[in-house]
């Protein structure tokens, strides 16, 4: 067992607790897109299960696929209560096809990380036609919504993203051209905003969990026990012991098999 073991168990359970914002992406998927029930879903990415949790509510039966064990086992733990859920473990790129094809997948927070062309061609052989895709993704913002925004955002870019620069991650928003010659056509793209209250604390276990902040924990610049208490520190006068809704930027991509 080494540190990169822990930090996975750490970074899983954190991801058990993360805001519940799926639900609301499906909702808007509903309304723009279709508000059928679907057979048989795959979410691909699935993480600690919220995703999955998400896609269940218009889908009987959901496939989770990730390529963390941990996480795999940890989706179950989510998941346990409920039928109609089956995880794997498995690169994006190798999902195999299920006794029934899918009818819808979703991918949350995962094309940054996948080999582009070889994703789309895998989705082509596992999908029904006229299957749909939901690719989406969600994150904090610097801006608080009320009294104290303006100390947020101060802290976010003074202090925040000083102390835990963003690592390199593929950023490419995916095009008509893209996606076409490998049989989908892209129905729409979409940039919203979500809101989500916070305590202080709750805020600093959700932080602890953001790629950045991790990115920084797994070089060994910092133990959890630090970054926790350089969160406490910093954010204390900002949230002045009360709770505060903070803003998320999302986007959703809408394709469909031709």
């Amino acid at each position: 067992m080494d540190s990169r073991d822990f930090d996975f168990r750490r970074v899983a359970q954190g991801y058990k607790k993360r805001p519940f914002l799926h639900k609301q992406v499906m909702e808007r998927f509903q309304k723009e897109v279709t508000n059928q029930i679907f057979s048989h879903g795959l979410d691909v990415g699935c993480g600690a299960g919220l995703s999955s949790k998400a896609l269940k509510r218009i889908c009987r039966h959901v496939t989770g696929a990730d390529i963390s064990p941990e996480m795999i086992r940890v989706a179950g733990e989510v998941c346990e209560d409920a039928q109609g859920y089956e995880f794997i473990v498995s690169r994006a790129e190798e999902i195999p096809a299920a006794g029934e094809k899918y009818d819808i997948v979703t991918a949350a927070g995962v094309i940054q990380w996948v080999e582009q062309a070889a994703f789309l061609q895998n989705l082509q052989k596992i999908m029904k036609e006229q299957g749909y895709v939901l690719i989406y993704d969600f994150c904090i913002s610097d801006r608080m919504k009320g009294a104290g925004n303006a100390a947020y955002t101060a802290w976010w870019h003074d202090r925040y993203l000083r102390e835990f620069p963003k690592p390199y991650r593929n950023e490419k928003v995916w095009t008509r051209e893209d996606v076409e010659p490998y049989g989908f056509s892209m129905l729409g793209q979409v940039q919203y905003e979500m809101e989500y209250e916070f305590d202080l604390d709750s805020f600093i276990e959700f932080m602890m969990i953001q790629s950045n902040v991790n990115a920084k924990i797994e070089k060994g610049g910092k133990d959890t026990g630090e970054v926790r208490e350089w969160f406490t520190q910093s954010l204390e006068p900002v949230f002045g012991g009360e709770r505060k809704t903070l803003m998320f930027k999302g986007y959703s991509w809408y394709l469909v098999t031709v």
